[in-house]
């Protein structure tokens, strides 16, 4: 097993191309083709992560957060991100980050909250907007069939729970091939040619636009391919920030206090004054989300779940929803049992090791 290995699967549940502009997720430490003997599973990369990997001879940690935000200019071991550099490089342990891109995943980390909370008729509570293309290819209509699967192998055609969806309309196209071409269809140097087409189109996503480009012209019998690309500004429920569901019957809401403050395992839940009606509608993001609350709102949530609100934040809630701020860490913490589920499902005779350590830099006082 290298390095590759698991990041190939990885990747391949949360694409890097779509995580945030100011985050840092991927391999940070250590080299591609290294052997892994283990891997250490943890939302957060500290110095007793580390060691624990040494303990338990994980020469790789998997985190949600990312170690390196930005750029370092020494390593002379004067902080904790320093000496971690150090000492992953010193023992060859390769160090790995899946975060936002994990975020934004439909079944990503908030459908693990999601999951916790028994929620239903979960959605995507901000849709990306900016992930989805249209790709229209112009087919020799003997040949459409063969393109149209060549396509939908390299991961178009999805819509939603339906897959392998196309469009095709047909029409008639022209060329001329010059004296230097190889022509599928009429010779060199010679006349205009008519041939009966298909426009065929299918939507692409983001992160496979470029394989899908490159199977559509292995599959494409002309020698140059006619085709457009268009990005779409429509909705992706299949990717996003943020998620809303209902519970199976509506709560009081300081029975639904006590019952988040249960399954998410958090100390404290810092929130506005309740209201009286009941809650059923959840909106909630896993980390610092105070930015979806108008979305929470505009989806008809009773209650909005995050970590990191500021002071005056609380007063956005208006009267309209409860806020619940259960921190930062106690939201996301089951995200690395995610992980270990998405690698133990793929390499199921692997070491992929849960951390048994918290993370959690904030500390409570009764």
């Amino acid at each position: 097993m290298k390095v590759s290995d698991i990041i190939r699967v990885l990747e391949a549940v949360a694409p890097p191309i779509y995580q945030e502009s100011y985050d840092n997720s991927g391999l940070q430490v250590g080299e591609r083709s290294m052997e892994v003997s283990g891997v250490l599973v943890a939302l957060d990369i500290t110095e007793a992560i580390l060691e624990e990997a040494l303990q338990r001879n994980c020469n790789m940690i998997v985190a949600h957060h990312p170690l390196l935000f930005s750029g370092i200019k020494s390593l002379s071991g004067r902080n904790y991100v320093e000496r971690i550099v150090m000492k992953a490089i010193k023992n060859d342990i390769a160090l790995y980050a899946i975060h936002t891109n994990l975020d934004n995943m439909r079944q990503g980390v908030n459908a693990k909250i999601g999951e916790r909370l028994g929620l239903k008729n979960l959605r995507v509570l901000t849709p990306a907007k900016d992930t989805l293309y249209k790709l229209s290819v112009f087919v020799p209509t003997h040949q459409v069939s063969t393109v149209r699967d060549a396509l939908f192998q390299g991961g178009a055609g999805q819509v939603g729970a339906y897959s392998e969806c196309s469009f095709t309309m047909a029409g008639a196209g022209t060329f001329k091939p010059g004296a230097n071409t190889q022509p599928a269809i009429g010779t060199a140097g010679g006349n205009r040619e008519y041939v009966a087409e298909e426009k065929l189109e299918v939507l692409v996503p983001k992160d496979v636009l470029l394989t899908v480009v490159a199977a559509m012209k292995k599959a494409h019998p002309y020698e140059e391919v006619a085709y457009d690309v268009v990005a779409l500004q429509l909705a992706n429920p299949e990717i996003g920030a943020g998620m809303v569901g209902q519970l199976e019957q509506p709560m009081p809401p300081e029975d639904f206090l006590a019952f988040l403050k249960e399954r998410m395992h958090t100390s404290c839940i810092r929130h506005t004054a309740l209201l009286e009606q009941p809650i059923q509608t959840v909106a909630y993001c896993g980390g610092a989300g105070s930015f979806l609350l108008p979305a929470a709102k505009a989806a008809g949530a009773d209650i909005f779940i995050t970590g990191d609100y500021k002071y005056h934040q609380f007063f956005d809630a208006d009267g309209q929803l409860v806020i619940a701020d259960i921190g930062h860490y106690e939201s996301e913490q089951f995200t690395s049992e995610l992980i270990v589920d998405i690698l133990n499902k793929n390499f199921p005779n692997f070491a992929t090791l849960l951390t048994n350590l918290s993370t959690n830099p904030i500390k409570y006082y009764y």
